[in-house]
């Protein structure tokens, strides 16, 4: 008998669903470099809303969630990605972003990258196959505090 394999982007699929607290009804736009096999899994899973960063139409602000899986790669790319996914976030999107396990001092200039976006940072895991950062909008997160 051989047992399924699960590979690291199935392992780290589940945390960030509950991390981002997504529901089947929410459009989700997924990036990084396994956005692909990360969509096909999240449309596995009856997320059938979700886009892969390479063909999620124009940016119009329509999606609701982006999962970000940024393992192996430098922040400085980020930057990139961040300047043009935002513009497919909606005022009330929430954002999860995935990175390698890393020491303090790139935990904070993540933050502030996030930040410097917009985005206000709500909470942080760590898990087996690195760290994630949930963060909102900050006009989201405004209105809700005051909600």
């Amino acid at each position: 008998m051989s047992s399924p394999q699960v590979t690291t982007g199935d392992r780290i699929i589940d945390p960030m669903i509950t991390l981002a607290g997504c529901s089947t009804r929410q459009r989700i736009v997924v990036a990084g470099s396994k956005s692909m096999e990360l969509m096909l899994e999240l449309h596995r899973r009856g997320y059938l809303l979700a886009a892969a960063a390479g063909n999620c139409g124009r940016p119009t602000g329509q999606y609701h969630v982006a999962l970000v899986d940024w393992r192996r790669r430098t922040l400085h790319a980020l930057e990139t990605t961040m300047d043009w996914l935002v513009n497919f976030l909606g005022p009330c999107a929430v954002l999860v972003v995935w990175v390698d396990a890393q020491k303090p001092a790139a935990n904070e200039s993540l933050r502030a990258l996030v930040e410097k976006r917009g985005f206000v940072i709500v909470r942080g895991t760590v898990h087996e196959c690195g760290c994630a950062l949930l963060a909102r909008r900050s006009q989201a997160f405004a209105v809700q505090k005051a909600a």
